[in-house]
């Protein structure tokens, strides 16, 4: 599939735009928030076909594109939204978000919630579902939320984890009125401590050897737990089935099996033509044409809580320069990016502001147009005046070294060379040689862990409301899921004071302040969202653009 990403927030993602570029001196962005036609915000619109449970048949199967990937552990640095979807097929699905952000507990697993504040201090006391067990038949209990926080929270770097925010703010996880009762102490209070355990560790699962290495290209389903459970997984195709739990304790799954099938972005557009998917993601105008208009089959079309960036690798040497970063993001005209992308899919939005918040959330700030503007002219004096003289060729040098900038492009797909292309269209008039490095998609993984890169366009999927929580995973000199390797501690201080404001308002105000110096050691470019819009077999409920919301794998299935 065309969509790799990793889990920070969630994901990184190689992308696709279609292209060609078009040059422009103004100061701004022209595709930005003032732009004609273009609304304030991007759209927060969900269509999922909603059905109550009673409604939907039992029976029938439910089949789409994923795999198990390199890792599929979801709390690992190097997990991917594959990787998180198809764990909640076979784990559990403990708290899950409205499409507008609300919390919503799944009694499920915990039976019941209680959340005070004690001398300054957050206390929140999960009562787990007494009939609640892992598939090998160790009861969920307490010693599963303090495994999961242990693996978490940073104090053993052992553990390749993708976020320690909210973990790290975590004093103790202790043992209730039994062994059914979690009592998890904060320090201070943290107002985003739901997405922090809306699924758990087996005990088993959160050793450092495991939590690495147990899920890489492997499931354990009798370390799951939940509704379904799976049946069959070809090692050699991808293939996975999952069928019901016989152990499952909760409302049954209406589905008799759930099917994922591996397959490429183009074959999958096929496979849903010949009536292989019931669903499938049109990225663009031309996949978009193929499964519009299909009998029997219909549009879900709504918002997205993706965003898609260009992150600079700072340790490269040519990119270790800010005043080179910096021109580069100011020779790109973000708004034919843009205007590329979405040619053909009758949608608008404004230029993306902010890593962690959308424009369509309360407490979103531009902060990307508080600290850059499109000028490829001043790109151009400051490469001069960082002693980039252009050469005979009209590529720059310094030093004897010409000013080439990597581009590296997984897989073949057409958009995604186009957009390449484009980029190099950009660069070239201010001096950048944008040298274009293809590389295998299955590379995707050990291309960000070892940061192999220049130049990488990738993703990030919202997976709750709380982005304020994740500034740190993109902006933290010492994260891992930072992929530029920029920053310094003096900034990771003041993006860490940040996760201590209880306010959500005010700590969203706080990070917009922090994020804006940040964005200014230019190693981040957000570049587009653009809509969710998928094909979709009629009477399939629960499933399409759902914004935050993940339906419980028994709610999915046919309508009656």
């Amino acid at each position: 599939m065309r969509s790799r990403v990793a889990l920070s927030i969630a994901l990184l993602a190689a992308v696709s735009v279609a292209a060609t570029a078009c040059q422009s001196s103004s100061g701004k962005d022209s595709a930005g928030p003032d732009a004609k036609g273009t609304p304030s915000a991007a759209s927060a619109a969900a269509d999922y076909n909603p059905t109550p449970y009673d409604r939907i048949k039992d029976g029938g199967t439910y089949t789409t594109v994923g795999t198990f990937d390199d890792q599929g552990n979801p709390f690992n640095v190097n997990s991917t939204l594959t990787a998180a979807r198809v764990w909640a097929w076979y784990n559990a699905d403990a708290i899950t978000y409205s499409p507008t952000g609300e919390v919503r507990y799944n009694p499920d697993y915990y039976s019941d919630v209680k959340v005070a504040v004690e001398g300054g201090n957050q206390k929140v006391t999960l009562t787990i579902n007494p009939k609640a067990v892992f598939n090998d038949g160790t009861p969920i209990d307490w010693t599963a939320i303090r495994a999961t926080w242990k693996a978490n929270n940073g104090s053993d770097k052992a553990y390749a984890a993708s976020s320690t925010d909210g973990y790290d703010r975590i004093s103790s996880v202790e043992k209730g009125t039994n062994a059914k009762q979690a009592v998890i102490t904060f320090k201070g209070v943290n107002a985003s401590w739901s997405s922090l355990f809306t699924t758990f560790l087996h005990p088993k699962a959160a050793t450092v050897g495991n939590f690495n290495k147990a899920y890489v290209k492997k499931a354990h389903p009798e370390w799951g737990a939940g509704p379904y459970t799976v049946g069959k997984w070809d090692t050699h195709s991808g293939d996975i089935t999952f069928v019901r739990n016989p152990k499952w304790w909760g409302k049954k799954g209406k589905l008799d099996r759930r099917v994922y099938v591996n397959l490429e972005s183009t074959a999958a557009v096929n496979a849903f033509r010949n009536g292989q998917l019931d669903y499938v993601s049109a990225v663009d105008a031309e996949s978009l044409k193929q499964v519009k208009g299909l009998k029997g089959t219909e549009i879900r079309r709504g918002g997205s809580p993706f965003e898609y960036s260009l992150y600079f690798n700072t340790k490269s040497p040519v990119l270790a320069d800010a005043r080179v970063r910096k021109a580069v993001e100011e020779s790109i005209d973000r708004s034919q990016i843009a205007k590329i992308q979405f040619q053909g899919l009758d949608y608008k939005e404004p230029l993306p502001g902010s890593a962690v918040l959308y424009s369509f959330q309360k407490g979103y700030d531009d902060n990307v147009s508080a600290v850059l503007k499109y000028a490829p002219d001043d790109a151009g004096k400051a490469l001069d005046a960082a002693g980039w003289k252009p050469g005979g060729d009209g590529v720059r040098v310094k030093d004897g070294k010409r000013l080439d900038v990597g581009y590296t492009l997984l897989g073949d797909d057409p958009l995604d060379k186009a957009t390449a292309g484009a980029f190099a269209a950009m660069l070239k008039p201010v001096g950048v040689h944008l040298v274009i490095k293809k590389a295998d998609e299955a590379d995707f993984s050990s291309i960000l862990s070892g940061r192999k890169f220049d130049l990488f366009l990738s993703g990030n999927r919202s997976m709750d409301p709380f982005g304020a929580r994740y500034l740190c995973d993109f902006y933290c000199s010492d994260r891992s899921s930072n992929i530029t390797g920029a920053g310094s501690p003096a900034l990771d201080e003041k993006i860490r004071a940040t996760a201590g404001i209880a306010d959500l308002d005010r700590q969203a105000a706080a990070a917009n302040k922090v994020e804006r110096e940040a964005l200014q050691q230019y190693a981040f470019l957000p570049l587009f969202s653009g809509p969710s819009t998928y094909g979709v077999k009629k009477g399939l409920a629960n499933v399409g653009a759902t914004i935050f919301y993940n339906p419980l794998p028994e709610t999915v299935g046919w309508r009656k």
